[in-house]
């Protein structure tokens, strides 16, 4: 069962930590908390648009496929993006695309033109320009939301994960796109995790989420999740992780006790 803990004080913005005892109990809640989410905005509005990393999140989603919530999430008015892409072939071992399909794309019925992966015969820069123009598309057609004081796109939830030195999409520490304020979508061609080439969302797309859900679980990130979480200065050396700032949102932690296992202040059992 999970657990809520509250995060340090030095998180930016309104941010939850819920710890489970295991992994498989954080899939359980992850399940159930996005379909909620889902349920809400297809009500509302009759679409629901989710971003997808890569990583272990689709295994993290995995109860998604099972019953009850199979049969009971309104799959037609899903409209699937991703927060970041490697610039492959979709049937790449490497592509986030062919994950997300594997483990779940292929188990649940989402119409395929709702499914919005990058157009793999172009290269990064390309990739990235289309990306932002399939995305400034959907705003004109309704389906995509737009941050009324921002102007950038207000995705309903960002289902996403972190590496183990605190990147997210493929922003990494001490790269020059961490400042990157007026693309959309942009692009990497040295990203120090290979393969080199990517497409990422930028920071302001992230800060304008209704949702955030960072997935971390495992043993993995441990050191990560103590300097995002267990900090007690205002060190201005702030893992990427720790950039985001929603403008009105709201960001949970799903985490294991495996990955709070260094955290002073974790929730207990």
């Amino acid at each position: 069962m999970a657990s809520e803990a509250n995060p340090a004080e030095c998180t930016k913005g309104k941010q939850r930590l819920l710890v489970s005892e295991t992994e498989e109990e954080l899939a359980v809640a992850l399940a159930k908390y996005t379909a909620e989410i889902s349920d809400k905005y297809t009500r509302e509005r009759g679409a629901f648009t989710v971003v997808l990393s890569g990583g272990y999140l689709i295994h993290g989603i995995r109860k998604l496929v099972e019953s009850p919530y199979k049969e009971s999430v309104d799959w037609a008015k899903w409209h699937v993006f991703w927060v970041d892409e490697r610039v492959v072939k979709k049937d790449h071992v490497d592509s986030n695309y062919k994950l997300a399909y594997d483990g779940f794309l292929s188990k649940v019925p989402i119409p395929p033109s709702q499914v919005y992966s990058i157009n793999d015969s172009l290269p990064a820069e390309g990739a990235a320009d289309d990306y932002e123009a399939c995305l400034k598309q959907l705003v004109k057609t309704g389906i995509l939301e737009v941050s009324a004081s921002t102007g950038f796109p207000r995705f309903d939830l960002m289902l996403l994960g972190m590496g183990p030195d605190g990147h997210i999409a493929s922003l990494f520490p001490g790269h020059p796109l961490l400042k990157e304020n007026q693309r959309w979508v942009t692009f990497i061609r040295d990203s120090p995790k290979p393969p080199p080439q990517r497409i990422t969302f930028t920071f302001p797309v992230i800060d304008a989420s209704a949702y955030i859900a960072m997935v971390v679980a495992g043993s993995g990130e441990v050191d990560a999740v103590k300097k995002a979480l267990g900090c007690k200065d205002s060190s201005s050396d702030l893992l990427p992780v720790q950039m985001v700032s929603l403008e009105d949102g709201e960001f949970t932690w799903f985490t294991d006790k495996e990955a709070v296992s260094k955290l002073q202040n974790k929730a207990s059992p």
